[in-house]
């Protein structure tokens, strides 16, 4: 390679300082040898770096050019280096984390913050998943840690899991809805013959999940929340939203709530990993979610509403 990361970062050095000598004072070097290493990147690569016709010496655009994408390769040198003392000393080199669809993303920036302040070399990798997607997630290492998971953890599998708290749902129409109209407690025999809006699980492996759903029930499946309250707002279905999200929709006369013979518990949620598998970085995780609070109903935010 006839492009030395040396070459690369004297001619940043001189540009940001804005002369051969100043740039030397901060490499720690004399001028001439800057000039040298200058010199000898022309004489390679057979361009000229350097204007050197007025009185001071400009950037060409081919030096633009080497100087622009230079950067690049030292700013990936310098995260290999950082990254490789990393691995010495036990650092995992990327997590991902798995949120559950009910977590708004929101709720984990603090700890995004907080995280590549301590570590910013571990590369984090985020998913969504739904129901028992988040702990699939991990069984099927899609996932290193899952933020939310609900519902009981799967057994047998080697899995760690500590409370993150729960989320009080609420049963819900469209005022234009036929339930809407339908005398209270709502019998399961009247539910199945309207159609429920759920969720869809993202688990792989383990079996999938279905709150709620009757069999040989019409069932509308959509991807996250935000997509189930459009759906019961323009009246295509039923189902249970978190009360924090559907609160505002109620008070507007937009959604009527129901009630139910057999009322839905709250959702339970944990911060779930793989029991064998506990680098420094999923244990800064685990510490900093030790907060048995970090979901309820005072902390979900409602998506944007109309």
């Amino acid at each position: 390679m006839r492009i030395s990361l040396e070459a690369l970062a004297v001619l940043d050095a001189i540009d940001r300082r804005g002369t051969f000598a100043a740039a030397a004072e901060e490499l720690h070097r004399v001028p001439s040898s800057l000039s040298y290493l200058v010199q000898k990147l022309e004489s390679d690569l057979d361009v000229t770096i350097f204007d050197r016709s007025g009185h001071r010496a400009q950037l060409t655009k081919t030096g633009a050019l080497l100087l622009e994408e230079g950067r690049r390769l030292l700013h990936a040198a310098a995260t290999l280096e950082a990254r490789a003392k990393r691995i010495e000393t036990g650092w995992e080199t990327e997590l991902s984390i798995a949120v559950d669809a009910m977590v708004p993303f929101g709720r984990v920036m603090p700890a995004l913050d907080a995280f590549y302040a301590d570590n910013p070399h571990t590369r984090l990798r985020f998913r969504h998943e739904v129901l028992g997607g988040s702990w699939d997630a991990l069984v099927t290492q899609r996932a290193d840690l899952a933020i939310g998971a609900n519902g009981d953890p799967p057994p047998g599998v080697g899995l760690s899991f500590q409370p993150l708290g729960q989320l009080q749902v609420v049963f819900c129409v469209a005022p234009q809805h036929p339930l809407a109209a339908a005398p209270e407690p709502l019998e399961w025999e009247t539910l199945v013959t309207h159609r429920i809006v759920s969720i869809a699980d993202t688990s792989h492996r383990l079996s999938v999940r279905n709150l709620n759903v009757i069999p040989g029930q019409d069932n509308l499946s959509v991807p996250n929340v935000a997509a189930k309250l459009e759906a019961q707002l323009a009246g295509l279905g039923y189902g249970h939203l978190p009360t924090c999200i559907a609160q505002p929709y109620i008070d507007r006369g937009e959604l009527v709530v129901k009630q139910l013979r057999e009322a839905r518990p709250p959702q339970r949620f944990y911060l779930a990993w793989r029991s064998n598998d506990q680098g420094p970085a999923l244990r800064w995780w685990i510490k900093h979610f030790d907060d048995a609070d970090f979901i309820n109903d005072e902390m979900m935010a409602a998506p944007a509403g109309r």
